[in-house]
């Protein structure tokens, strides 16, 4: 049964508009460890809408859908426009040390096909990270889809250290270096979702994400009867961030391909000043198959904290 609404397999790129002043860490006890300080007015959200069959709906009108941000229905726009990116800033980071699958060769390999297929990704648009040990590093830029670069991956070890958080706040800041301002930015993981030696926290990599306008979408290398913690943390960073909820390579990457052809921006009177992390939700009015990719909500505080 198609899902009318999609919190987690979100790529919903939402700000808030207007004196924006910051961002700092949260209270405990939040959905994720990130605030923004802002006085503003607006919220903007950038998000994609599809069909059952998971193809892009590039038709969406006004009307076709409400938005629910803490509990209060919005109909009525400041703003909808199409978001017409016009190409694809892919970034794919592969965890391997710890309990990684060895099939996540074939999926990144499955991933790079898929991606040479597709129009709107140049090469120096596409680059592979992985992590193994305390640092990061970059294994191809510009020629991974020819450098045969899953042959060029680590071998997986079994007590490997594993930097996730700070690779993802390296990774992050790399996109932003070579930010392109015509390209939508995403990350493409393959972890199982343990960080053992990180400097950073979940924190500052959701931060990072969020700074740099990235969204990222998580590929689950644990077992499905494993159970891990790690689970959580990756249906966490995809979530806060935007990207489709942990599951197959191919998979994440067609819905990313689908979305960047059929996305939206939308903005709305910011409907509550309540200080704390507003849950945002849209919702279709008329066609309960439309499925909505975005970010599952953001923070509001009006002071200083």
């Amino acid at each position: 049964m198609a899902k009318p609404v999609s919190k987690r397999r979100s790529w919903l790129l939402l700000s808030l508009l207007l004196f924006c002043a910051g961002i700092s860490p949260a209270t405990a006890g939040g959905p994720a460890d990130f605030t923004y300080r802002t006085n503003a007015s607006e919220v903007r959200l950038n998000f994609s809408a599809l069909d059952q069959n998971n193809h892009g709906v590039a038709t969406l009108q006004a009307s076709d859908f409400a938005i629910v941000d803490k509990d209060v229905i919005v109909r009525n726009f400041q703003s909808f426009t199409r978001t017409y990116w016009t190409k694809l800033e892919i970034a794919i980071v592969v965890d391997t040390s710890e309990s990684a699958r060895p099939r996540f060769r074939q999926e990144v390999a499955d991933s790079l096909e898929l991606i040479s297929q597709t129009t709107g990704i140049p090469d120096e648009n596409l680059s592979i990270f992985f992590f193994d040990g305390t640092r990061p590093a970059m294994l191809c830029g510009g020629d991974c889809r020819v450098s045969r670069a899953p042959e060029r991956l680590p071998a997986t070890r079994a007590h490997g250290l594993t930097p996730l958080f700070d690779t993802l706040v390296f990774v992050s800041d790399f996109l932003v270096r070579y930010d392109d301002v015509h390209a939508q930015k995403v990350i493409l993981l393959f972890s199982d979702g343990v960080d053992t030696v990180s400097r950073n926290s979940l924190g500052n990599a959701i931060n990072a994400l969020l700074k740099g306008e990235i969204q990222l979408d998580c590929i689950d290398l644990n077992k499905p009867a494993d159970n891990s913690p790690g689970a959580g943390v990756l249906q966490n960073l995809a979530g806060t961030s935007g990207g489709s909820p942990p599951n197959g390579g191919t998979q994440a990457l067609n819905v990313i391909l689908e979305g960047f052809r059929a996305s939206y921006e939308v903005t709305y009177r910011l409907p509550s000043h309540s200080l704390g992390y507003h849950e945002v939700r849209i919702l279709p009015t008329h066609n309960v198959n439309l499925q909505f990719h975005g970010r599952s909500g953001y923070y509001y505080p009006n002071q200083a904290q």
